[in-house]
């Protein structure tokens, strides 16, 4: 038995009672899979996070989509810096601002993004394969509810 599988199934009886833990363990899995379909066309969560921010909402600055996606700045200055090398962004001066850069998607990076939906498609299959598809569709409401209520907290 692997030492992971062990480790949860030694867990304490009453953390299994409470949503959080589980919640938490659940998520934990989410993110190692995730992490192993990425790695397969070499990319990391932060990529596909910012790849889908600029597909969804057109070019944006640095420290907007920091703020947005809630990555620290200078990690997202090597994220981006990482995606621009790859050809996947492009930067450049805004030219309503020119302190700030603006950050605009490629076509190679629309490619990009449309081969990282596909590996999140798996993996999220991966991840909840012992739900019906109903199931799916009430945890994923399920848990909107909870991120909204809790973001509309801030």
């Amino acid at each position: 038995m692997p030492l992971a599988q062990a480790s949860i199934e030694r867990s304490p009886s009453r953390l299994w009672q409470l949503p959080s833990w589980l919640l938490a363990q659940a998520a934990l899995r989410g993110q190692r899979i995730t992490a192993r379909r990425f790695d397969v066309v070499g990319m990391r969560r932060q990529h596909f996070a910012i790849l889908s921010a600029l597909a969804d909402g057109g070019p944006a600055s640095q420290a907007e989509l920091a703020r947005e996606l809630r990555i620290d700045r200078s990690d997202m200055v090597a994220v981006i810096g990482e995606l621009e090398r790859a050809g996947l962004v492009r930067r450049a001066r805004d030219a309503s601002d020119r302190r700030r850069n603006a950050v605009t998607l490629t076509p190679a990076g629309v490619y990009a993004l449309g081969q990282l939906d596909a590996q999140v498609e798996d993996a999220q299959r991966e991840l909840l394969a012992p739900l019906s598809a109903a199931e799916r569709a009430q945890l994923t409401w399920l848990l909107t509810r909870l991120v909204e209520h809790h973001t509309a907290e801030r």
